[in-house]
Parts: C-alpha cells; sequence; structure tokens
C-alpha cells in the first residue's frame, strides 16, 4: 500500500493553483492513497504477454465512406423556415444593427 501524505496533497494542490481546506486536503489524501493501490493492482496483472488495448472488443468499420448523398432542394430547407425571402432565410438583426 502506498501512502500519500497529506503534505504532497497539498503540494500538488499548490502546484495547480488550487486552495484546499484541511478537510478537503485529509479527504484527497485517502482518495489518492485508493487511486495509487488501484493502479498498482492493475499493474500487477499487466504482464508481458497481455497486449494493452483500449476496448475490450475490437472496433471495426468505425467509419463509414464519405458518399454524398440527396440534398434538400432550396424550396424544401426554406418550407419549415418562419421567415425567407425566397431563397434565404430571413432572420432578426442582432446586436441593435438594422441592415
Amino acid at each position: 500500500m502506498s501512502e500519500i501524505t497529506p503534505e504532497q496533497v497539498a503540494h500538488l494542490a499548490s502546484l495547480a493553483r488550487i486552495s484546499l481546506t484541511d478537510a478537503e486536503i485529509e479527504q484527497l489524501t485517502g482518495e489518492l492513497g485508493a487511486i495509487v493501490d488501484s493502479v498498482a493492482k492493475v499493474q500487477e496483472v499487466a504482464t508481458a504477454d497481455v497486449p494493452a488495448t483500449s476496448h475490450p472488443i475490437p472496433l471495426v468499420g468505425g467509419m463509414r465512406p464519405d458518399v454524398p448523398g440527396a440534398t434538400l432542394t432550396t424550396a424544401q430547407a426554406l418550407a419549415g423556415a418562419p421567415d425567407h425571402d425566397g431563397s434565404r432565410f430571413r432572420v432578426t438583426a442582432i446586436l441593435g444593427e438594422e441592415q
């Protein structure tokens, strides 16, 4: 079991420019110790004959071919618009600027 001290937690907090109370330092000391112990357990079972993986099941075919498909016509795109001029969406002016 690795020993994480409150002084180490306070030092890490100062490096990260995080202000911690004494209660938070005490809580994080235990939590960081548990994390370090968990990583040590994983390292015990990770042997050279076990390949490193990012997923338990191999991912294949995650990307589809980039093939253009059917697109909307101008009339179809403007059909649901609250306001348009026949070829463009019409929106209200922003930031008090009139066009």
